[in-house]
Order: C-alpha cells, then structure tokens, then sequence
C-alpha cells in the first residue's frame, strides 16, 4: 500500500512579466526547484540491472527493487566496481545509490521468474513479494513471499499458495490483500484477487472474485474498503470494468464503475489524505490512458484524458507524479500528439475552483515543471514503469524502474533516482530578438527557456555587452509550452543602435548561456506599417525578420505569440513586402511551416492577415488554425489557402465548410507580392484581397476548439478545391492575427501603407584606425587592438570612414558614433570626450604623436563620462555637420581635456561589436 507523504502548502505558480530599473536585479526567492514539485530532474548515479524493474519499495533508506533480470551494473562512467549477480531482486542504498549486502534470488523450476509486486508493512519489518517464482534463495514459496528486512531473509513460516502470477500487493497490520492472474489460493477458490494472514499466510475469507486478471490493490484511508483495479468487468458478479471498491473484510462490493472504455484498464492505484488516484492504459481507438483523481467517498473528482499508457502514479506533497509515455494531452489542453512524455508532475487537486466538465469529465490539474526525460527502452517499451519515494539523512530521493535505457539522454538501464536538493541543471539558452516602430522605444523579446524542474525562471537582459542587467523579467514556461517573452526599453534615443542579450536562471541559481547578440536602430520617426498594425490591435504580428532558427518574434503590443519554425525555413528573405529593411520568410512547399508557440482558442470574431510572393502551381496553406503542431492537425480552419490555379480561399468549418473564394480568373500566383485578409463576426466572412472587397458570406461562428496558428503549411484534407499540397512554396511577410473585424478602411489602409516611406540605416565600420601617445611619441598604434584617449598626457584616436550618399529622394535624418569600451581595468572614463573631425592627413601605419594630423576645433558631439565595463558606447553626431561629409572618406577624432584615460576596441579586436561604427538614419525628404 503506497500513501502520500502529506501536503504542502498550496503554492501558485504564475507568469510575471515586469521591467526593472536599469542595473537593479530581482533574485529569486524559491527554492532550488519550483515549488511544488520536491524533487530535482537531475539523475544521479545508480547501479541499473540488465533487464526490467516491475516492482519497487523502500524502508529505512533502502529501496527495494524487483523485475526481471540476472545482474546489476555500477552506473555509466562510475569508474569502479564490476557485475553483480541480483536474481529478479536487488536492494540499493537511497542515498548512493549502490548495492547493499541483502541479496535475495527469485527462482523458479521452470518458466521465466520474475517479481511483480513489493510492498512492505506499516512498522518497516517486513517486505512482502508478489510475481511468478517458485523460491527465494532456496526457500520454497509460491509466487509470494515474506522477507525478514532486518536478516534479508525469507520467512519460511509464510507459505500461502498462489498457483499464478501475482500483480498486486496491499497491507495493513494483519492482512497482505494480492491481485493476478491466479484462480485459486490455497486450493480454494479465490479468482484474480485473496487476501491472506500477514503473518502466517492463512487464507482469509474475503472474496472478491473477478473474471479478468487483477493489477492493482489501494486500501482505504479508514482500512474499510479496498479498492481494486485490472482488466476485468464483473467482480462478485457485479457489473464493474477496470476498477471496484469491496469491503476490506468479506470483498463485498461497495461500488461500481462503469464509465472506463472497455479497452482500457487500471494498472495502478495509490492514495493520500485527499483520496485516491488510477494510473490507467488501453489500446485502440477511444482508449483512455490517463489517470483518475477520487475523493475519499471513491466520487471521481478529475480525470486527465492523456494518452499514453498511465503505469504507475505516486502522490507526494499535493502533487501527482506518474510514469507513462504520454503523447497527446490536447484533451487537457496541453501538448498535441507528438513525442513521448514518460515521467510527469501535476497537483492532486485543482486550485481554486475546477473547470467545467467537457465531454463528461473534469479536467485534470495542469502540468508542473517537473520533466525528466527517459526512452521506450526495451521489453514492451513501455518505459518507466514504477515509483518511490524514499529518505536518507534528511534527503528525499524519487526512484523510478522500468524498460527504459536513457535517462535524460545518457545510458541508464531500468533504474534511476532523483533527489530533493542538488539541482545543478541550468535552463536551455534563451533566443532572443529586438526591434523597434518608433522612436524611443525597443521591443525585446524572447522565446522563454526550458528548464526540466523550473517552470518559473528569471530573465536578465543586458544592453550594450554591460555586465550589469538593465532589466528583471520573471516567466512561467513548460517543456511543451515556451511562450515569448518580451521587455520594451524606454531608455533608447533615436537614431542609436543598441544590442541587447538575455540570460536565465532558475530559482537554484544556474545560469543559461548568454542568448546571441541582437541589435536594433531606433528609427527617427514612427514606421507606418508596423505601427499601424500594431495600433489596429494585432494579438499576434510576426514580421520574419529573425536571424535564428527555430524561433519567429512576435511583434505585436503585448501579445506574445510567438512562433516556431518547423524544417528550417529560409530567413530574411528581400525585398519584403513593406518599404524598408524588414524581411519576409521563404518556404520550399514540401515541409516547411511556422505555427504558434501555445495552445490557445480562437474566439467569434478575429481577423487573420499576410502578405505572400509566389509563382507555385501546387497551392498550399498560407495561413490557418490546426489542433495539432508539427504534425498533421486533426480539426483545422479559419484558413486561408491556394488552388493549383492561384486562387485563394478563406474558409471555416462550422459542421461543414463555409468558404470564399477570388474568382475565376483572379490568380495570384505572379511572383508579386499580394495582400490577403479573412475576417469573420457578427456580419459573417469576408475575403479581401490587395485592399479589396473578394467576397462575403453569413457564416458567423465556427467549430470551437484550442490549436495553433499555422502559416505555411498544415492539413488541407476534404476542403473545396483541394490542391496539390497541403504547404506553400514562396515568400511571407507581415503575418498578423486581431481579436476584432477590421473594416474595408483598415484593410485598404493597410495594403497602401505597405508602400509608405520609412527609415533606412546603414551601417559603416571603420576601414582604419590608429591612436597616438605622448609618452611614446614615435610609435604608431595601427595594429592596436585597443585604442586611448586622454587629455593629459595625451592619448587621442582616429577613425576613418567611407561615409555613402544619401539614398535617392532622403536626407539624413540622424547620426551616431559606437564603440565599444575594451574589458581591462579602468576601461571607463569620468572625463568628456568630444568627436572632431580630422583635417590634417593621418595612416594607422605611420601616425606617431609626433606627426599627428590636425583636428577641428567645433565638436561634432561628446558624450560626458563613460562607466567602466567592456560595453557599446554611443555619442550623438551633429546631423548638419555629417550631413556634409557624406560620399566622401572622413576621418573623425576623439579627444579629452582630462587626465582619465578611456580604452575602447579597435577594428583589429576579435571582441564582439568591436569596430567603431557609424549609425546613420535617413529619411524621407
């Protein structure tokens, strides 16, 4: 019999989002792991057998482990220690994980031996053993067995005889209850389920007779009844599939169940203070395979609808940890069918109120962030298979045993083990991204990190290579589910470049990498387009200007959807569809898609956007809702798709297809960019098309279901004018997704401001640089990695560059000079250094302070004092000034009057961001 250890404290994990002041950092105040989950993801070294673990228990710091299998080894990479002969049978220390000297064999005279089920009694004397075995270390028995846990060894007093495979095991202080395949006990009969003398073994009369094998048995928390679980659907003649309650002492029965399908069983059945809980599979179509939480009136109170071969759950603290191999829990609105999920955490109850029944069923609690990760393994493949949770010196350890032969990615064979402190695993690096519509502003975001025991972890974003955070974001992410992040500097002056890097850490202080740089130019004036979706109120705006796989930024004002690449599509492809530097993203039609980063629902009344560039003759997606992610979706619509001729279809299934359709002869497959737009509410559909009214029609609903936005490429089955694939061969721009129905004048507005002048910038690094030093007044720096500037004595730099006209029909709208102080000590200066330009002739290669060339004497900008610390530095240049030097090589000075120098990277540095640079923004006439 298993019992929760006791409850915790209910604690809320919730997503927090907030910006701090620059430099100030929010510690985390959780513990090692986020609460509630007790235990680490971290594996530790354990000794594995070379078979399979059915069967575990522990007492006083050991755990017990029972299967199939000859021998035990020492863990992967241990270094020492050899084989060890363990016959079905090996008890380990919890702590270390190693061997201790109790050695029992379980044999059999002929057959495959093997142990099914341990349990040991409530004063930790005794441990009791169910399976198929004939003796244990020569005793005989008969498929149970009774061991003396302080000698390790089997009680020959204890002899009941079990002609079959025992699956189940349950005691109290006097009665051991079994589960099986048996029909008899004792020569009388007793079919699949007995209960027998703890202490001597004698039959007892208890009866609960059932027509299918029994595989598992719970006590009551009162010790009235038993609850009881297989594969049977009668038990004493009672119509009861899968799971029964029977009185503890006769096996009367107490209640029924009949609302478990008929080609699933229970596998296992555990308990805590707040009721009892079923670890459940089946096969076939309608299988349920997930697990049932009950009250302690035996009421069913949730039922999580996984699939995935539920064999083994165990509640500890308030939450419900299970072995399975889930693979689809889009029932309980969480991962759709994909990858195999074998070890989960989820509460024993809801918090708060719980939701509404669907289909008959309450939900089951949501997922926590606990996700060690394991394989099918060998045997059945089933995976893990069994838990316990035991203690050793104040440490709390999570043994699991199974078929499994990797454990987080690494060699582990049947056996593994989790301890309650020690978390030392760091969270997944961060992809990050930033951009900006409008002056005085940045939109960081960021695809949040995985972190297998820390669903709750603390972003740090660093500006300009500074060491020191300027902002503290704080954010929930699940293994199935990283939604974006995101943080909008305030701070950031236009016409500046700014690069910017995100780190996170979990609540036990490991530290992820530090995400790639990003970089983004503050325009000088508001960039219509993007401005203006982004004020129509798009919930989700990805432009594709993302330079990493897998991630595509949500650009929108606070929606945080964003996406993911599925086959590496190609990036940053030109022109795009709107003016300016924003780029579109290209996909080959065979594979490639983009859906969106969590499961959400789609309301009445939204709009769906794109802009799109072929010239395929085999349709495709372009943009739709599906209930699945990577794989085909199931249910799928509110879509918009081409015909093999270059039509376009927007359409939405509300118990059958409703579409509409551009006519005949209106193609789109040009090879030009083109404008689609499908809106849907309380006025029906309409289909636009290059800011034009297509069509309409009086659908006002549609099927509801939660999925995923997909644009790209997903499921087109049994939809009018079908094409030939289901994905889109060409270029999309500027997706966006709104809550609302825009109107013509928004479309129309839209589609004209794809074309509105915007900001351009370039970018120019300097082609030469060189520094002069008064204390060495005939040396030449121009192969310095590093460069100076002070007033006394003196250090002063040059920097040359190539400065390009102004674009045809611009003027330069704003300029700036960047550098990067270099990491030495002091790198930083209190003092003003000012920008000049160079008049006289100079050369990195033969410029010494003995033949420095002259220097104007009106600065073209300064910037007042800069912090030590290797970090981008920017410095405001005189517009008009610039302005006047474009089309020509300039050089451009920089000096003090002061006598703190000020050590910045040269063009020669291999540091990031190294080379000074000019920024320089032009804009419309």
């Amino acid at each position: 019999m298993r019992r929760s250890r006791g409850l915790t404290a209910a604690l809320v994990l919730s997503l927090a989002g907030t910006g701090a002041g620059i430099g100030l950092v929010l510690m985390p105040e959780a513990s090692a792991i986020t609460p509630p989950v007790a235990f680490t993801a971290d594996e530790l070294p354990t000794w594995q057998p070379n078979g399979i673990v059915f069967a575990m228990d522990q007492a006083n710091g050991t755990v017990f482990a029972g299967g199939t299998f000859s021998a035990v080894n020492p863990p992967a990479g241990a270094g020492s220690g050899t084989e060890q002969e363990a016959v079905n049978f090996v008890a380990l220390d919890a702590a270390t994980g190693n061997p201790t000297s109790c050695k029992l064999a379980f044999t059999v005279g002929e057959g495959t031996a093997t142990v099914r089920a341990l349990v040991v009694s409530k004063d930790k004397k005794t441990l009791y053993a169910g399976g198929y075995f004939g003796a244990v270390n020569g005793t005989p028995v008969s498929s149970v067995a009774a061991i003396d846990i302080e000698s390790c060894t089997p009680k020959a007093s204890f002899h009941p005889s079990f002609p079959a495979t025992v699956r189940a095991l349950a005691v109290t202080d006097d009665t051991l209850y079994a589960g099986g395949d048996f029909n008899t006990v004792e020569g009388q009969t007793r079919e699949r389920f007995a209960a027998v003398d703890a202490s001597s073994g004698a039959l007892k009369p208890f009866v609960a007779n059932a027509d299918e094998p029994g595989r598992a048995i719970e006590i009551s928390n009162d010790g009235k009844n038993v609850l009881l679980g297989g594969d049977f659907f009668s038990v004493n003649n009672a119509n009861s599939h899968a799971l029964a309650v029977v009185n503890a002492t006769t096996g009367a029965v107490t209640k029924t169940y009949n609302n478990i399908p008929s080609n699933s069983v229970v596998k296992d059945i555990s308990a805590d203070a707040t009721g009892y809980y079923t670890g459940n599979e089946g096969s076939g179509g309608g299988v349920f395979d997930g697990r049932i939480g009950l009250n302690p009136d035996f009421s069913e109170k949730w039922r999580d609808r996984c699939l995935g071969a539920t064999q083994y759950v165990l509640p500890y603290d308030g939450v419900l940890y299970s072995s399975s191999h889930a693979h689809d829990c889009s029932t309980e609105l969480e991962f759709p069918d994909g990858k195999r999920n074998f070890l989960l955490a989820q509460r024993t109850d809801h918090e708060g109120v719980a939701p509404a029944p669907v289909d008959g069923f309450v939900r089951g609690p949501r997922k926590l962030g606990w996700h060690p990760n394991a394989n099918d393994g060998i045997g059945e493949g089933i995976g893990p298979r069994v838990m316990s949770v035991a203690e050793k010196n104040d440490v709390k350890y999570m043994w699991v045993g199974g078929e499994f032969t990797l454990i987080n990615g690494e060699p582990q064979q049947g056996l593994t083990r989790f301890a309650s402190t020690g978390d030392v695993g760091a969270p997944t690096t961060p992809v990050a991204s930033a951009s900006s519509v409008k002056p005085g502003e940045a939109q960081v975001r960021w695809r949040t990190s995985y972190d297998q025991d820390d669903s709750k972890l603390t972003y740090r974003i660093y500006r300009n290579g500074s060491g020191t955070p300027i902002a503290t974001v704080n954010a929930d992410s699940l293994e199935f589910e990283r939604p974006q992040a995101s943080w909008n500097d305030t701070t950031v002056k236009a016409g500046q470049a700014y690069t910017y890097r995100v780190t996170a850490t979990d609540a036990a202080g490991n530290t992820s990498a530090l995400s790639a740089n990003v970089s983004v130019t503050i325009p000088t004036s508001v960039q219509a387009y993007p401005d203006k979706v982004r004020s129509d109120g798009a919930q989700l705006y990805w432009r594709y200007d993302d330079t990493v796989s897998p991630y595509v930024a949500d650009s929108s004002n606070g929606g945080n959807t964003s996406g993911i690449q599925v086959n590496a599509p190609t990036l940053r492809q030109t022109p795009g569809a709107v003016t300016g530097s924003s780029t579109a993203m290209g996909f080959n039609g065979t594979s490639q898609q983009v859906y969106s980063d969590h499961r959400q629902s789609v309301g009445a009344t939204y709009t769906i956007e794109t802009w799109f560039k072929t010239n395929t003759t085999r349709g495709g997606k372009l943009i739709g809702f599906g209930n699945n992610t990577v794989n085909s979706s199931g249910s799928y619509d509110k879509q918009i798709y081409m015909t093999n001729t270059g039509r376009l279809i927007f359409g939405v299934y509300n118990g059958s297809t409703r579409t509409i359709s551009t006519g005949l002869f209106e193609t789109y497959n040009d090879n030009k960019w083109h404008h689609v737009v499908g809106t849907q509410g309380p006025g029906g559909m309409t289909l636009y098309v290059d800011g034009q009214n297509k069509g309409t029609n009086s659908a006002t609903n549609s099927t509801p279901y939660a999925g995923y936005w997909h644009v790209g490429g997903d499921n087109l089955g049994s939809w009018p004018t079908r094409p030939t694939s289901n994905f889109f061969a060409g270029q999309i721009d500027e997706t966006a997704v709104y809550p609302t129905v825009l109107t013509q004048a928004q479309v129309k507005g839209h589609f004209d401001l794809a074309k509105a002048p915007t900001d351009t910038v370039s970018k120019v690094v300097t082609s030469e640089d060189t520094y002069i030093n008064q204390g060495a007044p005939n040396a030449a720096y121009g192969t310095s990695t590093s460069l100076a500037v002070r007033g006394t004595s003196a250090y002063e730099t040059y920097l040359r560059f190539t400065l390009p006209a102004a674009p045809s029909g611009q003027v330069l709208k704003a300029a700036s000079l960047q550098f990067k102080t270099s990491s030495q000590a002091g790198a930083g200066t209190a003092d003003t250094v000012s920008v000049v330009p160079v008049t006289g002739t100079w050369s990195g290669a033969g410029t010494t302070f003995n033949t420095k060339p002259t220097l104007g004497t009106t600065p073209l900008g300064s910037i007042a004092g800069v912090p030590d610390g290797s970090a981008i530095q920017s410095v405001e240049l005189d517009t008009a000034a610039v302005s006047s030097l474009l089309g020509t090589s300039a050089g451009l000075g920089l000096t003090s009057t002061g006598t703190d120098p000020m050590w910045i990277w040269s063009s020669e540095s291999t540091a990031a961001d190294a080379a000074p640079q000019l920024i320089l923004t032009f804009g419309p006439k």
